[in-house]
């Protein structure tokens, strides 16, 4: 395998010269980059990223942790988190949980033990604790859209107004008439609510116009279709008076959809049904999903932006920042009530 050394010695020039010229750093003149990267296209130079991250202190590559793959949520962001990291000269590592906190500690273990110069940590089943430790260490962590407890982590941070999405859910459907609502949210296999802000979001709003929703109208089930499918059907089957159901995310809004098919009931013209995040298989549905967008691809660039900000600077302190608001997205899976 050709090596550093070959090229500088084939270009007459040093390998410092050669590294330079790969890195695009120094004062190389054009003629001479122009001769080392022909002689490295000739031969087949390819660079060693691992003795160049311990020559350089660091790695190029930043880690993300996600907590299911199966989630199109998940591969959508990771796509447009990838595209953001590579324009800064990086790569990106994405580490499947599996929903499993003890997996998420071990991906936490290793990427920050050299393997990753920083990490994007949006596994909704990750410790708290295990975060802190990490940060603590002095590794550059940014928890990307937590919504777990209002309780603000000591580290970087990039928040989503997602009890403004629940909100947002809870007006249209009331604009439209609707006062006969039902929530479908999602829990843990270990019992604890997932979607706290979006389901907050909506009851209160809710509640400011009048309407509240007894425990009959809520259900809840795993965050995915399958999931979904269950809640709504059961939600369905035992409060049939029903005309909308709000799901907490897309998945279980789709799910959703599906039950109400499965009991003979038309959406919209019968159920209203809406979601939150806007995944691309919102709007290939038919009919197409209502929901709350959160804006996938601009909350990934902004999360790799934060990452290189923290490990460029170095900065001790902890922040948190905000994206744009969610936007309602109304599609034809909502509609007035039937008369």
């Amino acid at each position: 395998m050709p090596t550093l050394s070959d090229v500088a010695q084939r270009a007459g020039v040093t390998t410092a010269t050669v590294s330079n010229v790969i890195r695009g750093k120094g004062s190389v003149g054009p003629a001479t980059a122009e001769r080392v990267r022909a002689i490295i296209a000739d031969i087949g130079y390819r660079p060693n990223l691992t003795a160049r991250a311990l020559a350089e202190g660091r790695a190029p590559t930043l880690a993300l942790l996600v907590s299911s793959i199966a989630n199109p949520f998940y591969p959508e962001f990771a796509r447009a988190a990838e595209q953001a990291a590579r324009r800064e000269g990086h790569f990106l590592l994405v580490c499947h949980t599996e929903t499993d906190a003890d997996i998420g500690l071990a991906y936490l273990d290793r990427v920050s033990s050299g393997l990753s110069e920083g990490v994007l940590a949006m596994a909704g089943n990750l410790r708290p604790q295990d975060l802190v430790a990490v940060a603590d260490r002095g590794v550059p962590v940014v928890l990307v859209m937590w919504e777990q407890t209002r309780e603000a982590l000591p580290m970087h941070s990039l928040t989503v107004d997602f009890h403004t999405a629940g909100r947002l859910a809870a007006e249209h459907l009331l604009a439209l008439g609707h006062r006969s609502i039902g929530l479908v949210s999602a829990k843990t296999a270990e019992g604890c609510l997932v979607h706290v802000q979006r389901h907050c979001g909506f009851l209160a709003t809710l509640a400011e116009a009048g309407v509240s929703l007894p425990d009959t109208s809520i259900e809840y089930d795993r965050d995915t279709i399958g999931g979904g499918f269950r809640a709504a059907l059961d939600l369905l089957s035992r409060a049939n008076g029903l005309t909308a159901v709000f799901a907490t995310n897309d998945l279980l809004a789709i799910g959703a959809m599906q039950a109400a098919a499965a009991l003979g009931r038309r959406v919209p013209q019968d159920l209203s049904v809406m979601g939150v995040t806007d995944i691309e298989l919102a709007a290939q549905m038919r009919p197409a999903l209502t929901t709350v967008a959160i804006g996938t691809v601009a909350v990934a660039e902004s999360s790799i932006r934060l990452l290189l900000d923290k490990i460029r600077l170095g900065s001790v302190h902890n922040e948190q920042y905000s994206t744009p608001p969610p936007v309602l997205i109304r599609r034809g899976s909502t509609a007035p009530p039937p008369r």
